[in-house]
């Protein structure tokens, strides 16, 4: 049998059934309540269909005003436990372990949801082309600091709470934890800044008291940039040491990602000129990173054929992470078990501008997702322009509705 289809067990006992993760994609699926809706729900049950081992959901955002996109899922309280557990039900239907990625966009908050940003620093995003789109941020006061903390702890016993079987805490693609861990964006000059050991303290006092909170059977994990690819940022040797950080913490797994949405490496583009493989992007940069790791790694990027996954696995790299490949083709974990050379055609865009192909990719994305959603086959073939404009006055009428919400529950 493959190794793809092999058992991994987590340095917490618990047993992965395969080596193949649903990746964490940002839906903007919510309910009016900006909980759990029944196409959310569908959506990640047709996922728990395909077969993949461990599926892991797209952002659940720990404070109401600080969503990465509208129509984002919050989890603050237990006011909507029972929709939760509904989707941690279809998650597991098929066997699949279900870890919920909690997160906080950071100064990667749009400026059409009328939130204040918040961020290590008053450093605003850097994206030609596309920075008014997002909110100008400023630096968190020390007490914020540690009540962010206690917001990443509540939703994390939430979770358990629901029925999920762990988390995943997002420290990468240049959100809130990414952004202090990057001595770019993270300019402070107290404890939560300065050397790597202060710009990575947020991560590891969330994850030991996360840690502290849930049971040993509850899996917590981390999603750490391989390197931002922008020069002057966090780079491969500082992501060796932020995992040598997290040793004895209890983390069960590392995913291995790259980029923001300055430099989206993790579509296969970044800022400093990198070189990344056609497939697999942060392979080479995770295996440099798991010759010093003992807990388990994964790796996400542009992985879409059988080939290139078991390649990942030959060396000492445990899971493969998918998300775009599972977006067209769900069911694509079983038709490898069935020993099917099924593969995904890339998503490509070929625009000059960097920034307006990236965002073209994601809106092809999200149209897979919300076709699933509503039971319907994909469409990856779609416009790029009438993807990216459907994509934009969608995002302006979901951003219109969350202005009202956030002002009713104030």
């Amino acid at each position: 049998m493959s190794l793809l289809f092999e058992p991994l067990r987590l340095p917490n006992g618990v047993e992965i059934a395969n080596r193949i993760a649903k990746a964490a994609m940002e839906e903007n699926l919510a309910d009016a309540d900006h909980a759990p809706s029944e196409r959310l729900i569908r959506l990640y049950r047709t996922w728990a269909e395909g077969g993949a081992g461990l599926i892991i959901t797209g952002n659940v955002m720990v404070d109401r005003r600080a969503l990465t996109g509208p129509c984002g899922v919050v989890l603050e309280d237990d006011r909507h436990l029972d929709r939760f557990r509904r989707w941690a039900d279809a998650c597991r239907s098929n066997g699949a372990q279900a870890w919920m990625q909690i997160n906080h966009p950071g100064r990667q908050l749009m400026a059409a949801l009328g939130q204040v940003a918040v961020a290590p620093s008053e450093v605003a995003l850097d994206m030609p082309g596309l920075d008014k789109l997002f909110a100008r941020p400023r630096a968190l006061e020390e007490g914020e600091i540690d009540a962010l903390i206690q917001r990443y702890v509540r939703a994390a016993e939430l979770a358990e709470q629901a029925g999920f079987s762990g988390v995943q805490i997002h420290a990468a693609h240049g959100y809130l934890f990414s952004q202090f861990l990057s001595p770019l964006s993270n300019r402070r000059t107290d404890r939560w800044g300065g050397s790597l050991e202060n710009r990575a303290r947020i991560l590891l006092r969330t994850v030991e008291a996360v840690r502290a909170k849930v049971r040993p059977s509850f899996c917590v994990a981390v999603k750490l940039n391989s390197a931002d690819f922008q020069k002057g940022g966090f780079d491969t040797g500082d992501a060796v040491q932020v995992v040598g950080m997290l040793e004895g913490m209890g983390v069960d797994l590392v995913e291995l990602s790259g980029g923001s949405y300055e430099s989206p490496a993790m579509q296969g583009r970044t800022r400093d000129g990198a070189s990344l493989a056609r497939e697999a992007y942060f392979l080479e940069f995770a295996e440099r990173i798991a010759a010093k790791a003992t807990m388990p790694l994964m790796v996400t990027g542009g992985i879409r054929r059988r080939e290139v996954a078991q390649r990942v696995l030959s060396g000492q790299v445990s899971m493969v992470g998918m998300a775009t490949a599972l977006a067209i083709e769900p069911a694509l974990p079983n038709r490898w078990r069935q020993g099917g050379e099924h593969d995904v055609a890339p998503l490509t865009v070929s625009w000059k501008n960097k920034a307006f192909a990236s965002a073209a990719i994601q809106a092809i994305v999200k149209k897979q997702l919300v076709l699933l959603a509503s039971g319907r086959p994909t469409h990856p073939g779609a416009s790029p322009l009438l993807a990216l404009l459907g994509s934009q006055l969608k995002a302006r009428r979901q951003s219109s509705r969350y202005r009202k919400w956030i002002a009713s529950a104030d």
